[in-house]
């Protein structure tokens, strides 16, 4: 992981996530997965890494998400925190027009043809 040549990371629950929000994305975003679940540890390690980043939080609308959600607020209050509607509850299975509608907001350029589908 390289994140010294990207001005911004997003932070995502698994690699499906992950999979969806790539093919949306216009600019460099470096895509970090939690895979769930994240120790103190290599939360202290990611705070320390991406120091200087404009960081986005991105988890699914359950109770995991949530959780890990908070755990992020806490310990890492300067993210900016995206939300899919409740009704997809997960990244991976929400429309690709509604990711790129939450994405544009947070000023994350995206393809347009995915603005386009809704």
């Amino acid at each position: 992981m390289n994140i010294d040549i990207f001005e911004k990371v997003l932070i995502v629950e698994g690699k499906s996530d992950k999979t969806k929000v790539k093919n949306i994305l216009k600019e460099p975003v470096e895509i970090i997965c939690t895979n769930g679940t994240i120790s103190l540890a290599k939360l202290d390690e990611l705070i320390e890494l991406l120091f200087e980043k404009d960081v986005y939080i991105l988890f699914d609308s359950d109770a995991a998400g949530e959780r890990l959600r908070k755990q992020f607020k806490r310990e890492m209050p300067q993210a900016a925190h995206l939300y899919i509607d409740r009704m997809y509850r997960e990244v991976a299975t929400a429309p690709e027009h509604h990711l790129a509608t939450v994405l544009l907001g947070a000023n994350i350029d995206v393809h347009s043809e995915y603005l386009e589908r809704g």
